[in-house]
């Protein structure tokens, strides 16, 4: 089941105070039409009456899909309580197969979403980012515009096509603009067969975070 809450929030650029729903917990099964509000972001944007500015939301939500056996916990601030952790991990694994991932800010909510709506790992994308990352700034001259380049994040976008024809689009911010580069489906393979032969980049049970940092923990 959905929960949602009422919470009072001040517009960032008049100050003007408006009442706006806040998801504490997110039920695809029984709210659908949410899953598409969290694909796209717009579940956290709110417009000011007064002053018509969209501004954005941050809270803590779980995002629960029981169709795809998904659940991502957003905790922008703090740390989950270990007894939540438990309780849930231990619930989802008597469902068997659910998939449970920790996430900090919207946009990695979105694409863990995207991520498995597409059928991918995201563990195996975290190596995708990696790979396509060195092999991208290797053609990269200066040092400081390798640093500034490896420091911004990858995101998953979508994939097009079909079998091994399908390409996966990353998208990324460079110098205040958004730029995607494409990978073949053989680079996702390529890493699938990376992350099997060495079981540390299995990913753990209950509500882990699987990000670029997970991935170089493992790489050390």
């Amino acid at each position: 089941m959905s929960i949602i809450h009422q919470a009072i929030a001040p517009c960032s650029k008049c100050g003007a105070e408006t009442t706006i729903n806040v998801y504490k917990s997110i039920n695809t099964a029984d709210n659908p039409e949410l899953k598409a509000k969290v694909k796209d972001g717009s579940i956290f944007l709110w417009e000011c009456p007064e002053c018509k500015t969209v501004n954005l939301a941050r809270y803590e939500t779980l995002y629960h899909d029981p169709e795809k056996k998904l659940m991502v916990w957003l905790v922008p601030e703090g740390e989950i309580s270990e007894s939540q952790m438990q309780a849930i991990t231990m619930h989802t694994k008597a469902m068997g197969g659910y998939t449970l991932r920790r996430v900090s800010d919207m946009g990695d909510l979105m694409e863990k979403v995207l991520i498995h709506e597409a059928g991918l790992e995201d563990h195996v994308l975290e190596m995708c980012k990696y790979v396509t990352k060195m092999e991208m700034m290797a053609k990269i001259t200066g040092e400081d515009q390798q640093k500034e380049f490896m420091a911004a994040p990858f995101h998953f976008y979508r994939t097009e096509g079909d079998g091994d024809d399908r390409l996966i689009t990353f998208m990324y911010a460079l110098d205040g603009k958004m730029q995607g580069v494409n990978i073949g489906w053989n680079v996702y393979n390529d890493c699938l067969g990376i992350v099997e032969r060495n079981p540390i980049m299995k990913p753990a049970d209950g509500f882990e975070r699987i990000d670029a940092g997970w991935l170089y923990s493992k790489m050390r």
